[in-house]
């Protein structure tokens, strides 16, 4: 089995162990970081222990090969399909205008959960930012658009949070970011992947352009114990 196809499971036994807790057949990431989760296989014991990480109603995101048949205990709050895209590993363009990004931290988090509110790019928590490098650009002092890494592991890292705000649409950000983010992947040796909803056709086009192709068809499953 290819890394990528469990690939929050094999992040959170590799790379970012150390975000996340629990043991045998299930981890999650702590709740400050993400809401991901994952088990090397979906069963009854590998559901019952993913219960025993999380509080009564508290809710966790999965990505699996199907629908999602949980036990009578959980509900499921959304499943929705999902593609998982994998870089060709071709030299991106040059960056375009680099010193209009600036790396976030800590400072910036108020305002990275507040762009990834109002735009809804996938989960984002207090500590997402610790799973890897953010960049983003500010208009009048504002933060106006941001992209950085989520899920890693051996060989391969995740662009996210690929996020622009409304009023500020149509002028590349997202196009640039990414660029920027494929070049430090690559530089690393690695291979860059992204997900996105399947019926993102717009932000597909994107990818596309940029080098990403299809590589697996998902389920994004949020679940509440």
């Amino acid at each position: 089995m290819h890394l990528l196809d469990n690939v929050i499971w094999n992040a959170l036994n590799t790379s970012q162990r150390h975000l996340g807790v629990g043991s045998g057949a299930a981890r999650k990431f702590h709740r400050d970081v993400n809401l991901l989760g994952g088990f090397s296989a979906p069963s009854d014991e590998a559901y019952a222990s993913l219960a025993e990480l999380l509080d009564e109603g508290e809710r966790v995101g999965l990505f699996l090969e199907a629908d999602p048949e949980p036990p009578a205990h959980w509900k499921i709050v959304a499943s929705l399909p999902l593609l998982q895209m994998l870089h060709d590993n071709c030299a991106p363009p040059a960056v375009e205008e680099p010193m209009m990004f600036h790396q976030l931290g800590e400072d910036d988090v108020p305002e990275m959960l507040a762009l990834t509110k109002l735009t809804k790019p996938g989960p984002f928590a207090s500590r997402t930012r610790e799973m890897g490098d953010y960049f983003g650009t500010r208009k009048d002092g504002a933060l106006v658009a941001m992209a950085g890494e989520r899920l890693r592991l051996p060989g391969f890292t995740e662009i996210s949070a690929v996020c622009t705000h409304p009023q500020h649409l149509s002028h590349g950000y997202a196009r640039r970011l990414i660029t920027l983010l494929l070049s430090r992947v690559r530089e690393r040796g690695e291979r860059a992947f992204l997900h996105v909803r399947e019926d993102n056709v717009r932000a597909i086009a994107l990818y596309e352009r940029l080098g990403f192709r299809k590589r697996l068809s998902l389920k994004y499953a949020l679940l509440s114990r």
